[in-house]
């Protein structure tokens, strides 16, 4: 089993990171768990495909994180043939939490130990603000589109 090499707070590695690069810390802790798109999309007020889903995959035996709409579905057949790789596959809970340091359903774009290749979906660029997940199953963070590619140095691609 992989260890969690990240200290035992995730927001607040969240909040460190955003802070470091340059960003607001607009953390909103939530009164309940919103450990889904839709769950988050009703707590906050907002389209669900506001909601930017931090997915974590596995190409080659690293990970991939692909910031996703919470309306879309990953078409992992396409992107790896945009990337040019191998199969990918959506990571076990523990590799999530090994290279995230944060649980399926709470991971954030930001606050990892080390840095991921990122991948943004493009259809997010629709909406003037979007909700990420803040390192737990309660915390979210707004953030634009461009402000969210600038901060995680990810590319933008389509994923369905």
């Amino acid at each position: 089993m992989l260890t969690n090499p990240v200290a035992a707070d995730p927001v607040a590695n969240v909040r460190r990171a955003l802070t470091a690069a340059g960003a607001r810390d607009t953390v909103t802790v939530l009164p309940g768990a919103v450990p889904t798109a839709a769950a988050a999309a009703d707590a906050l007020g907002c389209d669900v495909a506001a909601i930017t889903n931090s997915l974590v995959f596995e190409v080659d035996g690293a990970p991939l994180l692909i910031l996703a709409s919470g309306a879309a579905k990953v078409d992992v057949r396409l992107v790896a043939s945009q990337l040019g790789t191998g199969r990918i596959r959506r990571a076990a809970p523990d590799f999530v939490l090994h290279h995230t340091g944060q649980e399926v359903g709470g991971v954030a774009p930001v606050g990892h130990p080390a840095k991921i290749r990122t991948l943004l979906d493009a259809s997010l660029e629709e909406h003037p603000t979007l909700w990420a997940g803040a390192g737990d199953h309660h915390s979210m963070f707004s953030i634009s589109y461009g402000e969210l590619q600038r901060i995680t140095d990810a590319h933008a691609l389509r994923v369905r």
